[in-house]
C-alpha cells in the first residue's frame, strides 16, 4: 500500500472559490487485488463546468459533495496490474477527479496510445473539448463551406476549436470573448475573421 493525496470539497464557495473551500488529504491506497489496477495521475483537467458543480443546485450533472474528491477528467499511467487489460506504463484516461493515485477495476478507465501526441491533449484538443466542438459544429450544426458560423467564446477551450474546425471547413467565423486582449488574440493570432468584446460592444445584435 501506499500514501496518496487528494484534493477534496471542503464547502460550497460563497462567490469566488478560495483556498480554504478545498481541502488536502492524505489518503492510504491499497495494493490492487486480482482484476484491478494502481494508476498515477500525471495530468488532471480544469473545466468550467466544474464552477457549476460547486454550487448545491440541481443541474444537468450532479454537485460535488463536500468531504470528497473532486471528480473530472485525467491521465495517468498504470504503476501496478492485476487486471489482463492493462499493463504498467499504459496510458488510461478516467474521470475519477483529483487524487495523485488510485485504484479501479478497469470499467471506468479508457486506455490510449498517445503517438507523437503529448498526453494531456487528450484532456484538450483530443479530449472532451475537441469532441465537444468538432460534434456541435459538424455533426449537429453541419457547417458548410461559404457559411458564416458565429461562436460565442471563442477563446475558450471549446469555442477556440471550433473556430479553427469552421476555419479550416472555409467558413467565415465571428467570435465573441469578454476582453478587448482576447478579443485582439482570436482576430491577430486565432485568424478568425471578427470578433467582439461582449462586454463592451453594446447590443449584441447590432454589433454582430
Amino acid at each position: 500500500m501506499l500514501t496518496s493525496r487528494e484534493i477534496h470539497l471542503a464547502k460550497y464557495p460563497e462567490g469566488i472559490p478560495e483556498p480554504d473551500d478545498f481541502d488536502l488529504v492524505e489518503v492510504t491506497v491499497p495494493d490492487p487485488d486480482i482484476g484491478e489496477v494502481l494508476v498515477k495521475n500525471i495530468w488532471m483537467s480544469v473545466d468550467p463546468y466544474m464552477r457549476g458543480r460547486l454550487r448545491d443546485r440541481k443541474s444537468y450533472v450532479e454537485p460535488f459533495k463536500p468531504g470528497h474528491v473532486l471528480t473530472g477528467g485525467t491521465i495517468g499511467r498504470v504503476v501496478v496490474s492485476e487486471n489482463p487489460n492493462f499493463s504498467p506504463g499504459m496510458y488510461v484516461q478516467s474521470n475519477l477527479g483529483w487524487r495523485e493515485h488510485f485504484l479501479s477495476d478497469g470499467t471506468d478507465l479508457q486506455a490510449f496510445q498517445p503517438g507523437n501526441m503529448p498526453p494531456q491533449a487528450f484532456l484538450g484538443i483530443l479530449g472532451m473539448p475537441g469532441m465537444t466542438a468538432y460534434i456541435g459544429l459538424i455533426t449537429i450544426g453541419e457547417a458548410k463551406a461559404g457559411e458564416t458560423v458565429f461562436v460565442s467564446a471563442a477563446s475558450g477551450a471549446v469555442g477556440g476549436v471550433a473556430s479553427q474546425i469552421a476555419k479550416i471547413k472555409g467558413c467565415r467565423v465571428v467570435g465573441s470573448a469578454g476582453s478587448d486582449h482576447k478579443a485582439a488574440w482570436l482576430r491577430d493570432e486565432a485568424g478568425i475573421d471578427a470578433a467582439i468584446n461582449y462586454k463592451t460592444c453594446g447590443d449584441l445584435e447590432t454589433a454582430l
